[in-house]
């Protein structure tokens, strides 16, 4: 099996020991997105809706990065703070895969990391792989 880790150029630093992502196997697995600003100057708290799409909007940007993009996308995993939420976090997630979604879970967690009320991770293809 290779192995390749990502450092995302075009989305936040990561703020602890791991990579944007990993390719492996015709795959990319990224790690949680949060609604952190690319350039590194850290959290961006707001709205569900505005943490939702600066969220998406690193997602996007650490898959592309990768060969990859939302359009290869085959699951996501989403971690919300407040499940009373989640239709709101809808409105935005939906823009951001407009038709043929991708299979997702949806979780409700105590807390996550600086305090964000949203966390999305996904499974993508690669470009060039299966």
């Amino acid at each position: 099996m290779t192995r390749q880790c990502v450092v995302s150029p075009n989305g936040p630093p990561a703020v602890g020991p791991y990579s944007s992502a990993v390719i492996a196997n015709g795959f990319v697995f990224t790690s949680g997105q949060l609604a952190l600003a690319p350039d590194g100057s850290g959290p961006r708290h707001g709205t569900i809706e505005e943490e939702t799409e600066l969220a998406m909007a690193n997602l996007r940007a650490v898959l592309e990065d990768s060969g990859s993009g939302l359009d290869r996308v085959v699951k996501t995993t989403v971690y919300l703070t407040d499940m009373a939420e989640f239709q709101r976090f809808n409105a935005v997630y939906q823009t951001f895969f407009p038709s043929d979604p991708p299979a997702r879970t949806c979780i409700q967690v105590a807390a996550l990391p600086l305090g964000m009320r949203v966390e999305v991770e996904a499974v993508a293809t690669v470009q060039g792989g299966s």
